[in-house]
This record gives C-alpha cells, sequence and structure tokens, in this order.
C-alpha cells in the first residue's frame, strides 16, 4: 500500500456488509491560502476544491494532483456542471463566476449578495442556490444562461443548504442556532426549525429515503431533523470542529469531518435512528470533503496550520503543507 495506508480504521458498533474506512493515502497539493468546500466529478474522475484565489484540481484515478486553475477572490463553493463548467462563489467581491473544467479561463460572472459561500444544485442541475452569508439572501442561477432569477431574503449568517424531494429548501444558520426553511417556488420563507442542542450549525445533508436532514454541530452533536415534522427528533454525538456532512445514499452513510479533533464520524442512515457507528482518525484541519460516488472514497483537505493568528483571528496554513487526505470503503466485516 502507498506511504499512509492504514493509518487509522473505523471501529464498526455492529456487523454486517457495512464497509469500515481507512485512510490509505495522502494527495500533495498546491500553496494557495485556506480551503472551503470541494466537488467530486465522478464522470471526469476530478476533484476540485476551492482555494482563496484558485480552483485545486486532483485526478482521483491515478491519486495526483493536476494542479491550479481559475481566478477567484476568496473561493468558498466549486460545482461542476453541464458544458465542462465549474460554478464558483467568490466571497469577497460577492460574485459567483462559472469557469471552463478544463483551463480555468472564466465564461461568465453573475453578480449576487454580499459573502456568497456554500452552493448546491437542483436535482436536474440546472438550477444553482447561492447562500450569501453576509447578504443573509439566496441567489438563484439559472445554470445554463448563467443568469441569476431570483433572491430570497432570509437572514445573515447563512450555512450549507439541502433540497428536499418536495422541493424545500433547508439552510442552517449559523449564529441563530437554527434551520430555515424555504419555499423556492413561492420564493418565501417559512418557519425556521429551532435546534436549541445545536452550536453554530454548518455542514447539512439530506436523506431522501427516511426525509431526514442531519446537521453538524460545532458543540460535537449532529442534529437529525425530520423534514415533514420540522423538528429535530435526535442529536448525535459526535467529533468537535465539523463544517460538512457527506451523505452516502448508495451504503447508507453519512460521514462528518471534524476539523477540531482530526476525526471523520461514520453514521449508519438506516433503521429508526441515526446513528454513529464508527470513527476514522484524520488530521486537524480535515473539516470539509467530497465523496466519490462510483468508489464511495472521500476526499478531506488539510494543511497544517500556522499558530500565530492574522488579524481576522484565524490560523494560516503552513507552505507546503496542503493536503488531501483518501479515505477509502474496506470490505464489510463479518
Amino acid at each position: 500500500m502507498a506511504v499512509g495506508a492504514l493509518l487509522a480504521c473505523s471501529t464498526l458498533a455492529s456487523a454486517g456488509s457495512t464497509p469500515s474506512y481507512v485512510v490509505t493515502s495522502s494527495i500533495a497539493g498546491p500553496d494557495g491560502g485556506g480551503w472551503d468546500y470541494a466537488r467530486v466529478d465522478p464522470g471526469s474522475h476530478r476533484l476540485y476544491v476551492a482555494r482563496t484565489s484558485a480552483i485545486s484540481v486532483f485526478d482521483t484515478a491515478s491519486g495526483k494532483e493536476v494542479g491550479s486553475i481559475g481566478t477567484i477572490a476568496h473561493g468558498h463553493a466549486v460545482l461542476p456542471v453541464a458544458g465542462d463548467r465549474l460554478l464558483v462563489t467568490s466571497g469577497d467581491d460577492a460574485t459567483v463566476r462559472f469557469l471552463s473544467a478544463m483551463d480555468g479561463h472564466e465564461i461568465g460572472r453573475v453578480a449576487v449578495g454580499k459573502k456568497p459561500d456554500a452552493a448546491i444544485l437542483s436535482t436536474d442541475g440546472r438550477t444553482a442556490f447561492v447562500m450569501n452569508a453576509a447578504a443573509g439572501t439566496i441567489s438563484m442561477i439559472d445554470v445554463p444562461s448563467m443568469r441569476q432569477t431570483h433572491t430570497i431574503a432570509v437572514k445573515p449568517a447563512l450555512e450549507y443548504a439541502a433540497l428536499a424531494s418536495d422541493g424545500t429548501l433547508f439552510v442552517n444558520d449559523e449564529d441563530a442556532n437554527e434551520m430555515e426553511v424555504v419555499d423556492v417556488r413561492s420564493g418565501r420563507a417559512g418557519t425556521p426549525i429551532a435546534m436549541p442542542g445545536c452550536e453554530a450549525p454548518s455542514g447539512l445533508a439530506y436523506d431522501g429515503k427516511t426525509n431526514r436532514l442531519i446537521a453538524a454541530c460545532a458543540n460535537g452533536k449532529a442534529a437529525i431533523v425530520d423534514a415533514k415534522t420540522r423538528s429535530v427528533v435526535d442529536y448525535v454525538e459526535t467529533g468537535n470542529g465539523p463544517d460538512a456532512v457527506i451523505l452516502d445514499a448508495t451504503r447508507r452513510l453519512a460521514f462528518v469531518p471534524c476539523g477540531k479533533d482530526g476525526t471523520l464520524d461514520v453514521l449508519s442512515l438506516d433503521g429508526p435512528a441515526v446513528r454513529r457507528i464508527g470513527r476514522v482518525k484524520t488530521a486537524v484541519g480535515a473539516r470539509t470533503g467530497a465523496l466519490d460516488p462510483a468508489t464511495g472514497a472521500i476526499y478531506l483537505p488539510t494543511a497544517a496550520m500556522d499558530p500565530s493568528a492574522t488579524p481576522n483571528g484565524r490560523p494560516t496554513p503552513r507552505p507546503g503543507t496542503f493536503k488531501v487526505l483518501v479515505v477509502k470503503p474496506m470490505a464489510g466485516r463479518s
């Protein structure tokens, strides 16, 4: 195996066909400041990571860095979309940029609200929902024409979002410790879902089979929300410092990367309740990630951090330390 193989393995709570997960390798990446969300395009075998000033690209088939493409102003989200394009949120200049997935040249630019952060796509990939964190609005963008069609007023501190099967958009609100509920057809925000046991919710995923939402909380919990009754039904203990929930609907699992503790928690989606069934030791800083749905592999960007704080109070990545951890499922235990 590659260097770093079998660094850590999840401990499963039950036997059966559920795979265990192992950090099999890491891929060194380019310098370029911080990072935020990542996404795998299984068709092209490419992993894209939104960085401070560009998009870092990796080949998932060979496990090698491809390079950096595009120019952005504090990238937050990157989404592969039709037409060999990337949709990227550029936080410092309040734009969404469409880049060529081949060489990163800019194809289109859309002005949105202040500090666009997370972004997700509709099921058909034709509409993008962009969470403008500081503006407290959601921009709906027509992907084929690269134009904004609607702006929905919600409230500031919007984090990640998930679109339910009935067309309802759920969005974590980091400051209010609640989940905003938006009817994208009417363009109106409804009554939010209170999550009193969940501090600073960030990552979010929706499981269509059970109609449940999983929200990652900064205080070492994942809030489980019933999308029909719009209420919290449970809290699951997790690590600290998460910024994403990664859903694998095929394998009926969800993953919470916890950057403060350097762990990846494995949650089982099947059954009457969501359960934590495993924990993988990863690395401090690995707080977001992306799933390759074809292989089940999970990719976690991280870097060693300089303890000296910047003016905004955040540590900075040390030059030459950025990498992507590769976590793969192994055969299920009997």
